[in-house]
This record gives C-alpha cells, structure tokens and sequence, in this order.
C-alpha cells in the first residue's frame, strides 16, 4: 500500500508540474493597436528576410501586410504580405511572433508594458524584437545581451499584465492595413 500512495504522489507531483509548466508557456495578452492587427499590421515573418543594418544605425521600414492574408494567433490578427508569409506563419508561429508579445523589448527590460513600432526592429537569435520610439533604440542597443537578461527576467511578472491601450509613437497607423 505504501507504494501506491508513493506513486500516487508521484503521479501526483508529475501532474502539478506538468500543469504548472502549461500555464507558463501559454502567452499573454497580445498588443494590437487601432490597426486591429497585431505588429500594427506589418508582416513578421517579412523581417527574417529584410537585412539587418549594423547596431546604431536605423533598419529598413517593415513590410506592410494586407487584409487579404491574414491569420490568428494568440487571440490577435496577424496580417502577411504574401500568402507563403502567412502559411510558413501558420506553420510556426513562434518562431515569428515578436517577443514579449509584441510589447517594447526595452520597456518590459524596464519593468513595464508598452506599446512598440513596427519599425523600430531587430532580429536577434532568430527572435523579432520591437521597441517605442528611436531614442529607445539607442538605448536597448546600447547593451543588447544585459537588456534581454532583464527583458527575460521581467517577462515572467509582466506576460499576464493586460496590454497597454495607447497608440504607438512616431508611427502613423493609418499607413497600416485595417482589420
């Protein structure tokens, strides 16, 4: 009997984790402004094709998706540029969707939820990363590895915060497609 009940909690144990470590990896709330898109309506999966620039100095405008190719992820519309973008989208999600939900890599770095430009990008590690406005870029690239150790750490409180209702800055959503 005793090594039943040592399996029973055993199984037990087993589950809990399993359970806990569900509901860590489940995402929080995606940023979507008034496009009704989320990354404003720009094409993530177009940034893994686009050249870097060096650090410091401005990327390329991102890739504008249309109402035509869309899908839905993480409780938001996505919208693609071409229907191979949004199939290889469909296809893995994950490994397109900005970090942290779409919110500012600098701002959750920081401790907080803001909204992010969609052009206003870098790609690290194969991961899309988006931030607010120009001067932010400056300072996330200032000390990129130390700002995603604490983006990393950050995350774990600030996923399941609700997402910020503002507008991004310096971006002018009416050039975005409209959901």
């Amino acid at each position: 009997m005793a090594g039943f009940k040592l399996k029973g909690a055993v199984a037990a144990a087993l589950l809990a984790g399993s359970l806990l470590a569900a509901g860590s990896a489940l995402a929080g709330q995606q940023y979507v402004d008034s496009t009704g898109f989320a990354a404003s309506g720009y094409d993530v999966v177009a940034y893994h094709s686009i050249s870097q620039t060096a650090v410091g100095t401005a990327q390329s405008e991102a890739v504008p998706g249309s109402a035509d190719f869309t899908a839905e992820y993480n409780g938001a519309m996505w919208a693609f540029s071409t229907a191979a973008n949004r199939d290889a989208f469909k296809a893995d999600p994950a490994k397109y969707a900005p970090a942290y939900d779409g919110h500012c890599a600098f701002g959750i770095a920081k401790g907080g939820k803001v909204p992010a430009n969609p052009h206003l990008w870098r790609i690290r590690d194969g991961k899309l990363y988006l931030n607010i406005t120009r001067t932010v870029v400056g300072f996330w690239e200032e000390d990129i590895p130390g700002n995603l150790v604490k983006s990393e750490a950050n995350w774990t409180t600030l996923e399941k915060a609700n997402s910020p209702k503002d507008e991004v800055p310096q971006f002018n959503a009416k050039q975005a497609p409209k959901g």
